[in-house]
């Protein structure tokens, strides 16, 4: 249903004031009917019982007697905002089924997306090398399934994903831990805006000019849980936030995948705790998940074409596999000089024969 110019009015004070929940937003309408019929009584009584807290209610009252629609409605129109309501149309029916959607949602990009076939991938900030070459393993069967790759725009996996998706010529959301009027980390400010470019989309239920905070980055896990068909954790410590955002994609029924890594990696100790607690299907390609979930994959098998041109080639060639080696474990195997060896592996990549995939470290495509 179209909204009115009421309508949106009454979403942006109430998302500007930012203090209801799904639980919250239930209440008003039982009691009022509307958004609108609630506007008209907010007052502290009311807040109290919407069981908000002292400094919330100070805050709340605040905003509401300070709330300037010409101002806020500028803001989002220079920042091509687009708000949109629990109560809307384009509002997506994954997010909606959850116990605690987000009444209100702020995006830049294409919202088409919201209703997408989507997948969250979600890691660590500190990513290795094995983290980097399990996203670009992954990723490209999975964008040319059609899917769209959700993530939440940190440092690291998040950023990978978001990265090799939009390298791919596929879609991506990144869900954000605080408001559209700035973008944290400011490192991924530039990745933000290809996003945006490339079709992807930005999404927050924060207004604008809430900043991130310790409390905001777990809210945002739900939103990246809840709208995907699962969750796939690449990597993750003990104690990583990505292991809320599979504990609750598990609360919401959906899927949850995780991709193993070596055992005295502490990187990956959250991985394998939720693989051996069955919290996790384990996987070691996209096939895994698209059949899991019900997506036909249109990957084409490719044979690589390189052949080695040299002698040295070929011994690089022999002693390569997929697991990593370094530069000084390959001159230690053939016994050739390291330069003569650097200069082949250089020339090997540029013909798609092996790839240097960090840190020094070399594998055979």
């Amino acid at each position: 249903m179209q909204s009115t110019a009421l309508e949106r009015h009454v979403d942006l004070v109430w998302s500007s004031l930012n203090c209801l929940n799904k639980k919250r937003y239930d209440f008003l309408i039982e009691k009022f009917g509307s958004l609108e019929k609630a506007l008209e009584s907010i007052n502290e009584k009311l807040l109290i019982e919407l069981g908000c807290r002292d400094d919330t209610i100070k805050r709340t009252i605040k905003r509401a007697e300070e709330f300037n629609y010409d101002k806020e409605i500028g803001i989002l129109n220079n920042l091509e905002i687009k708000l949109i309501s629990i109560e809307d149309e384009s509002y997506p029916d994954s997010l909606r089924d959850i116990p605690d959607s987000p009444v209100f949602l702020f995006t830049r990009g294409n919202i088409e997306l919201l209703k997408s076939e989507s997948i969250a991938i979600v890691g660590t900030r500190n990513m290795t090398p094995y983290g980097k070459r399990a996203i670009e393993h992954i990723i490209p069967e999975l964008v040319s399934a059609g899917l769209t790759t959700v993530s939440g725009l940190a440092l690291g996996i998040d950023a990978k994903v978001a990265r090799e998706t939009i390298d791919l010529g596929g879609k991506t959301i990144a869900v954000l831990g605080h408001g559209l009027g700035d973008i944290y980390p400011r490192t991924n400010l530039s990745l933000a805006d290809e996003i945006i470019v490339s079709g992807g989309l930005l999404v927050t239920e924060y207004p604008p000019p809430i900043a991130p905070g310790k409390h905001t980055f777990p809210a945002r896990n739900r939103i990246i849980a809840g709208l995907s068909k699962g969750t796939i954790v690449a990597e993750a410590a003990s104690q990583s936030g990505s292991l809320i955002t599979a504990s609750l994609a598990l609360e919401y029924g959906k899927e949850v995948f995780a991709i193993p890594g070596q055992i005295f990696d502490k990187n990956m100790d959250g991985t394998h705790e939720i693989i051996s607690r069955g919290e996790a299907k384990l996987i070691t390609s996209a096939s895994d998940v698209l059949n899991e979930i019900g997506v036909e994959s249109n990957e084409k098998t490719t044979k690589n074409t390189y052949k080695p041109q040299t002698q040295e080639e070929h011994k690089i060639l022999e002693i390569l596999t997929e697991m990593p080696m370094s530069l000084d474990e390959i001159v230690e195997a053939i016994d050739l000089d390291t330069p003569q060896i650097n200069a082949s592996l250089t020339l090997m990549e540029l013909k798609g024969g092996v790839k240097n995939v960090g840190m020094g470290m070399w594998v055979k495509c």
